[in-house]
């Protein structure tokens, strides 16, 4: 078993309204010193979810909104913050209400997932949403998202096609495929 190495020290060295960058000088357990930097959850954040809604047992439900990092509209599942006294199930049902205009009669974590484990803290909780009925919340959304069904048969095609391009959407819609199928 590996020892994790020893932190020598931490400093916040730049910070913004949604990140922190956090500086850590390290040493191995073989003596190899290294200076990491990773980005850090905002303070009093709770973390996120992502969710996979399913209007039936074939469909999911997409959304597509405007993606500032790439400059252009993406496919992908609602998402969103867990709000300070939330749990992720209802983090998920509220942002599924506000994103797609639907709740969840049924709703469970299937995973956890890192975006980018060397260097980033956040982690985004799995959701399956089932059982759906129509509610709509107001989100914190600047336009109306466009909801898109998308059959879970086709995955390969949404991939293809450049409209999603986002891993945690891509793994999600696999991870719910094969589970809806066991």
């Amino acid at each position: 078993m590996l020892e994790k190495p020893k932190i020598l020290n931490r400093k916040i060295v730049a910070h913004s309204r949604l990140f922190r960058v956090e500086s850590l000088d390290l040493k191995f357990s073989n003596g190899a010193t290294r200076q990491y930097e990773r980005l850090m959850r905002p303070s009093g954040s709770m973390g996120a979810v992502l969710i996979v809604p399913m209007i039936d047992i074939e469909t999911v439900l997409l959304v597509r909104e405007y993606s500032g990092g790439l400059d252009r509209y993406e496919l992908g599942l609602a998402k969103g913050k867990i709000d300070a006294g939330e749990t992720a199930l209802q983090a998920a049902n509220r942002e599924l209400k506000e994103e797609v205009g639907y709740g969840a009669h049924k709703i469970e974590q299937i995973s956890s997932l890192s975006i980018a484990p060397s260097y980033m803290e956040h982690m985004t909780e799995i959701i399956l949403a089932q059982d759906l009925y129509p509610e709509k919340l107001p989100g914190d959304e600047p336009e109306e998202l466009e909801v898109v069904p998308w059959k879970l048969d086709n995955l390969t095609e949404l991939v293809t096609s450049g409209q999603c391009t986002e891993a945690r959407s891509i793994a999600a819609l696999y991870m719910v495929r094969d589970y809806i199928q066991t």
